[in-house]
């Protein structure tokens, strides 16, 4: 399971871990609180909750796999670098990492000696099983999100594992590595050229009940826009995107192809570099070669002030000025000749939906109010970032505050967002 928390309507009741300890937690699907929707956590029981934790989740929102995430940032899989000692190593500063790559089959194992020969570090162990073992076992204690990063060449090599590791960790398939042994093995960027493998390996660890990654490399399939949207439909619960040469127009094109949870990868090791993925459609960052103690610190401290300031980590740009369509929460009613209308057309949703939509959704909410605004509401108002006397002084009126506006419309957007990809018939779908 991984989600980007928020509302209220209809809950189910789940156990939340940390440190061992387990608080039942409710899980809000639909509705409204101050973070946004689908689906998001409200703790019922707090007592042996870490506090630190939950000033964690009151900041970013990020849930994955039953637990809080403390920053969007992540550690990404090197083979023969990345295990629990080098994560344990790091992890005042991150809030998920993936150790690995681990070849978790005979073919993929053979693969990575053939590597090893070749000059490559690996990961090499005759019984992986027990050793993943050993890693996991490693991480207790850490309130870091542990994944790990696995080449297989048959679903049944990931079915094996996910029977002997359970549910406490997330499992990436490796579609990623571009080395000739482990393509021929069948396994890593093979993958990206055979998709239909790929997704039978999601829906394998789907029916375990398992929180599924995929690690992909941008530019290998021939459209990754199409990839992903089959990504998430035969299940995967996360994107990870090592985006190449490609930057965040890449990241925009993913995001606007499926609500998956989604992490930009490569060279992100700068605050500004991270802001732009963040603006177009990243959920988290992950960091690989650069992911040293004074990179990691640097970045998670400015998210993280940022955030304090400005109540959205991952606010997007606004529509006209090349926002992904998250920022349909800052556009106001569609009357004029802009970005929003083809955007409308291309999502399949007509005027009249869209103005519903979003009349419905801040019915009851801060963001309804605002009569002196252009439109007559909040819920029409644009970016925070943007100058507008109107909407500044009706959010004082309100006696909201600039960041919780921002927060109020993070709701929003998940709200619209549910209804693009969830609430909509597959032939109105975009």
């Amino acid at each position: 399971m991984s989600t980007r928390l928020s509302g209220l309507v209809k809950i189910i009741q789940v156990p939340l871990k940390y440190n061992n300890f387990s608080i039942i937690g409710i899980i809000p699907i639909f509705g409204s609180s101050q973070w946004g929707l689908v689906p998001k956590v409200i703790l019922l029981v707090t007592f042996n909750l870490y506090e630190p934790m939950m000033e964690h989740f009151e900041r970013f929102g990020l849930l994955i796999n039953n637990q809080v995430v403390r920053t969007p940032v992540a550690i990404a899989s090197m083979a023969g670098y990345v295990d629990a000692e080098y994560v344990r190593a790091r992890e005042q500063h991150i809030g998920l990492a993936f150790i690995g790559g681990y070849s978790i089959d005979e073919p993929a194992m053979k693969a990575s000696k053939q590597m090893v020969l070749a000059g490559r570090k690996e990961f090499i162990h005759e019984d992986m099983i027990a050793e993943l073992h050993r890693q996991v076992a490693c991480m207790t204690g850490s309130d870091v999100v542990l994944g790990i990063n696995m080449r297989g060449c048959s679903p049944a090599a990931f079915a094996r594992v996910a029977e002997e590791l359970g549910d406490s960790i997330i499992y990436e398939i490796d579609a990623h590595c571009r080395q000739l042994p482990m393509i021929e093995a069948g396994s890593g960027e093979y993958y990206l050229n055979n998709p239909t493998q790929l997704f039978e390996i999601v829906k394998t660890l789907k029916r375990a009940g398992v929180t599924v990654s995929v690690k992909i490399r941008a530019g290998v399939s021939s459209d990754d826009r199409a990839l992903s949207r089959a990504l998430w439909k035969a299940g995967a619960d996360i994107l990870h995107v090592d985006l190449m040469d490609f930057g965040y127009h890449k990241i925009k094109q993913i995001r606007n192809s499926c609500p998956v949870l989604l992490i930009a990868n490569n060279s992100l090791n700068t605050f500004d570099r991270v802001k732009d993925m963040f603006a177009h459609g990243a959920d988290l960052v992950s960091l690989g070669r650069k992911s040293d103690e004074r990179t990691l610190s640097g970045i998670d401290a400015a998210i993280t002030r940022y955030t304090d300031e400005q109540g959205w980590y991952n606010s997007p740009k606004q529509l006209c000025r090349g926002g992904d369509i998250r920022a349909l929460t800052f556009c106001c009613m569609p009357v004029k000749n802009c970005p929003l209308i083809p955007t409308l057309e291309t999502l399949g949703i007509k005027r009249d939906e869209y103005i519903r939509l979003k009349e419905e959704s801040v019915r009851g909410t801060p963001l309804e109010g605002g009569k002196n605004t252009c439109f007559g509401s909040l819920g029409w108002c644009c970016k925070n970032s943007s100058p507008c006397m109107f909407r500044d002084i009706t959010i004082q009126q309100e006696g909201i505050s600039s960041k919780e506006y921002m927060r109020l419309k993070r709701q929003l957007s998940e709200k619209i967002i549910h209804h693009i990809y969830y609430e909509r018939t597959e032939d109105d779908a975009c």
